[in-house]
């Protein structure tokens, strides 16, 4: 697996994660899914550089400039419900993107421990397209590895990215050594340490909360 940490590399998106980090701009639940889909917007920026394009004469009251487009025919799945601001800022940049979605939970037991478990998928062809999924929080990596596959039963992508704004280290390694090497990790951030719920430290909490409530 190929993988991109942008926090490598100064820019505004190392602010963007701040605050989501932020625990006093958190309690501003808008601000916070606003910060998500600026993360989306930046993501979605530096993955189009990866992309197809070819040159298109564009006819303007002057005459003919050729430019370069995308013709890259781009499917973006969301993992919900956490991943919904993230997916919406790279659909500001691909908008002519088909869209997926996959649903993904932990089932936990009495032990405190738990399994994933992927209950729905919405998804066109992915045949001969660019996959382009998306997750906020890679904590163990298993809810992404589980959607990636789910996906695939949908058509096999040319290629294939995934998008998260924090991730563990646990996460990438389990990732890198589950999925083919061609797939490429885009990533804002990566922690080092899971805790015993396996909540990414120091992270940011639960995104799906902080971005649409306290779940039951």
């Amino acid at each position: 697996m190929i993988i991109r940490n942008l926090s490598n590399e100064p820019s505004l998106l190392n602010h963007f994660i701040a605050e989501l980090r932020d625990v006093d701009v958190q309690t501003d639940s808008m601000r916070f899914r606003r910060n998500l889909e600026r993360i989306g917007e930046v993501m979605a920026y530096e993955l189009s550089k990866q992309l197809h394009y070819s040159t298109q004469d564009v006819i303007t009251q002057l005459g003919v400039a050729q430019v370069d487009t995308c013709k890259t025919p781009i499917v973006l799945a969301a993992i919900l419900r956490a991943a919904l601001p993230l997916h919406n800022g790279i659909l500001n940049y691909f908008d002519k993107a088909e869209n997926a979605f996959v649903s993904a939970y932990r089932d936990y037991t009495n032990d405190s421990s738990f399994d994933v478990n992927i209950e729905y998928i919405a998804s066109p062809s992915l045949v001969n397209k660019t996959l382009i999924i998306c997750d906020t929080m890679l904590a163990t990596g298993l809810s992404m590895r589980l959607a990636y596959e789910a996906l695939l039963t949908r058509g096999t992508p040319n290629d294939i990215h995934l998008v998260s704004a924090i991730a563990s280290q646990q996460a990438v390694d389990y990732l890198n050594d589950k999925l083919s090497d061609d797939v490429t990790l885009w990533v804002g951030a990566i922690d080092k340490e899971l805790d015993h719920h396996a909540y990414i430290v120091p992270g940011l909490g639960d995104a799906g909360d902080l971005a649409f409530g306290e779940k039951l």
